[in-house]
């Protein structure tokens, strides 16, 4: 994502990056990522020097509790077999899975919601998922019904995940995403899934009617400064869990263990919420962003296709 939501692009500016962002749309919360390697800031901050930190470690969240109408998903996975524990497989095994970790569309409305709550727990451990909450980051709620969308980010920046939610939150500019992966696999919450955050940003004029996210009602807009009469829908944000990961656009390649946890995180939203959310980047909602790279396009067709980085041909 790049900055141009609320704080103007030239304000992270370097040397070094000023080439490359001029000719870049400007978004939200991955540019502020930009500045956490040049600030110094990345891994250096404790959430505990932020008065408005909730911080939970090796917890887990409650999955919803009723099974969700299907929206735009588009499940094409098996009913569960009874001899698959998802808590005994690799991480990189968990999307593999998904016949045992999300019910089909078909199969959604008829498995019990304790069944779905018990196998996203397991997912959950697995992931080893770090909770790292912020207030400030939550513009209003997202009950399930209204879960459509996974958008995939880069952050535009090598810092670690811990010093790019440190620098969202002290830039009070009230921009986020809900995860942030590592490129060593390791992923830190610090939004809920059932919370509106601002990863997504405005989008182009018209996307609130073509993806199906017209009520902006939810969601408090603090903070947003309109971008101009292009990009003036915001609906995204209230339809959508926002996924950051570490990489530079053009750095090379995203480590396999970053893809496999983006894998495991996948499945495990998928069983949280019943279904399967529909993956999109976010040059999809905004026109002229950067992200995700152009070194992720055939990941992202993976994903898109069967919800996982690797070819189908290589999912035996």
């Amino acid at each position: 994502m790049w900055l141009f939501d609320l704080v103007p692009c030239a304000a992270f500016e370097t040397p070094g990056s000023r080439a490359r962002m001029a000719k870049r749309v400007a978004c939200t919360a991955c540019a502020i990522a930009v500045s956490v390697v040049l600030a110094g800031c990345a891994g250096s901050s404790e959430s505990g020097d932020h008065p408005n930190v909730v911080r939970i470690e090796a917890s887990e969240q409650s999955p919803a509790n009723t099974a969700p109408a299907s929206a735009s998903a588009q499940s094409s996975g098996e009913a569960p077999a009874a001899s698959q524990n998802s808590a005994e497989l690799p991480v990189s095994d968990i999307a593999l899975s998904s016949a045992a970790s999300a019910p089909s569309a078909s199969a959604a409305s008829s498995a019990s919601s304790e069944d779905n709550k018990e196998q996203a727990k397991k997912l959950f451990k697995k992931l080893g998922i770090k909770q790292d909450f912020r207030k400030e980051f939550v513009h209003g709620d997202k009950p399930a019904k209204y879960q459509k969308y996974i958008v995939l980010h880069d952050t535009e920046g090598d810092g670690s995940a811990e010093g790019v939610i440190d620098y969202w939150d002290g830039s009070d500019a009230g921009v986020a995403a809900h995860f942030v992966v590592n490129k060593d696999g390791s992923i830190v919450q610090c939004v809920k899934l059932d919370k509106i955050t601002h990863h997504a940003g405005f989008g182009d004029t018209g996307h609130n009617k073509k993806y199906g996210v017209e009520d902006e009602s939810r969601d408090d807009k603090e903070g947003t400064v309109e971008i101009g009469s292009d990009f003036a829908d915001y609906g995204m944000n209230s339809y959508s869990i926002g996924i950051e990961m570490v990489h530079v656009g053009g750095s090379g390649d995203y480590p396999k263990k970053q893809l496999e946890a983006l894998d495991g995180l996948i499945a495990y939203i998928d069983t949280y919420y019943g279904k399967e959310s529909k993956i999109i980047d976010h040059k999809a909602w905004r026109s002229g962003n950067s992200d995700t790279s152009e070194e992720f396009a055939d990941y992202l067709k993976n994903y898109q296709d069967h919800r996982s980085y690797k070819k189908a041909s290589s999912k035996s």
